[in-house]
């Protein structure tokens, strides 16, 4: 279950290396509905670009709803330009270090007193104002 939001080091790695580095003036001939994000972040004018932006998303430093939107975009992008890729971009990707994890962690992570303890903490952050309970 968790897998799936793993992020693949390996494959991004190779994507990174594989995508064309877009230099300074390469960017300015490029239309501004080709960015998913603000200032000019993420270009998407090629697959390449494509799978890089889904790569980092994850890392960028913009809000939830900002990443939600950058998400929305490159996935549109992804469509409009025949990317392969069945994984779509995801505005946050939980527990990335996971692969890195030892057994006795994937296992603490994955078992159900974990979920609801997050849960019960996501909850407290949403709504700092309500009490913590514990069943």
């Amino acid at each position: 279950m968790f897998m799936d939001n793993v992020i693949n080091y390996e494959h991004t790695k190779s994507v990174i290396e594989n995508a064309k580095k877009l230099t300074t003036k390469d960017r300015k001939k490029l239309s501004k509905s080709v960015y998913c994000g603000p200032q000019k972040s993420f270009p998407c004018n090629d697959c390449k670009h494509v799978s890089a932006a889904k790569a980092y998303l994850g890392r960028s430093k913009f809000s939830a709803s900002t990443k939600k939107k950058i998400a929305t975009c490159i996935n549109k992008k992804a469509k409009q330009l025949g990317c392969g890729s069945a994984n779509k971009a995801k505005a946050f990707v939980e527990y990335p270090k996971f692969i890195s994890l030892s057994y006795e962690e994937k296992k603490l992570y994955s078992s159900e007193i974990f979920k609801e303890t997050k849960h019960i903490v996501d909850e407290s952050i949403k709504t700092p104002e309500k009490d913590l309970v514990f069943d």
